[in-house]
């Protein structure tokens, strides 16, 4: 499949093509990131460079992915908490006329009909393009292992360990950025933190949350905890940080 990296500003897209894109996200709760939400608008706003689609030969979007910009001084100690801080950062230091040196990767996405074409590894490989002509002479993720979902009760310090006979990752996610040669920085304990009332955690998960507590959620890397007496549901949700360049 022959595909081309395009600015998602470029152009209008099709509902119908961008609705086939998104059909299998991310969980409905991950829009639960009330600093998410403060930051993102101006993240859209301050760098649509590093927001691209990968169209096919009939210019039909494929798989997407996005990062901001941030200064960071390399070393684990200076890595921000996670993806919601990474866009504090990026936003905050862009307001403040701070120059940036690194790409955070912040997502990627693929059309469900093509995975396992190698089509998330053509989109970080695009975004590392996009950071080098920018004069970002750093790139890194804070990666969401997908298959931490069926360990929820694994701390992320533990699950981050697991590997498979050849050396590489248990996890598929982590594995895609390891063969681009990205490795390992450290855990990111709380990468999102979510919120909502039991009512909003309800509609998400498809649960009935009866009494206070911690329950395992569908798509959940962490355990949600629910307060019925203050009708609250927290998730905090943890990543890997990892480094391609």
């Amino acid at each position: 499949m022959i595909l081309k990296a395009v600015r998602a500003d470029a152009r209008s897209w099709q509902d119908d093509h961008l609705r086939e894109l998104f059909s299998e996200g991310f969980p409905q709760f991950i829009t639960a990131d009330h600093l998410v939400k403060q930051y993102i608008g101006r993240v859209r706003e301050f760098f649509p460079a590093f927001d691209l689609m990968l169209v096919d030969e009939r210019d039909v979007p494929v798989a997407c992915g996005w990062g901001v910009p941030v200064r960071w001084d390399g070393s684990p100690q200076d890595l921000p908490g996670g993806y919601s801080r990474s866009l504090v950062r990026a936003v905050e230091g862009h307001e403040a006329g701070e120059e940036p040196d690194t790409l955070v990767i912040c997502g990627a996405i693929v059309a469900p009909s093509l995975t396992g074409r190698g089509l998330a590894g053509q989109v970080l490989t695009a975004l590392r393009a996009a950071a080098g002509e920018a004069g970002l002479t750093r790139v890194i993720a804070p990666v969401r292992p997908t298959l931490k979902a069926r360990y929820p009760l694994t701390p992320i310090g533990t699950f981050v360990t697991w590997s498979r006979e050849d050396g590489l990752a248990l996890d598929p996610w982590i594995r895609t950025h390891q063969r681009l040669g990205a490795v390992v920085l450290q855990p990111a304990e709380v990468s999102q933190t979510m919120t909502g009332t039991v009512a909003d955690w309800e509609a998400w998960t498809g649960m009935a949350f009866p009494a206070s507590g911690a329950y395992v959620i569908p798509d959940g890397l962490a355990p949600l905890h629910v307060d019925r007496s203050a009708d609250q549901g927290l998730y905090q949700e943890p990543n890997v940080w990892m480094r391609h360049v």
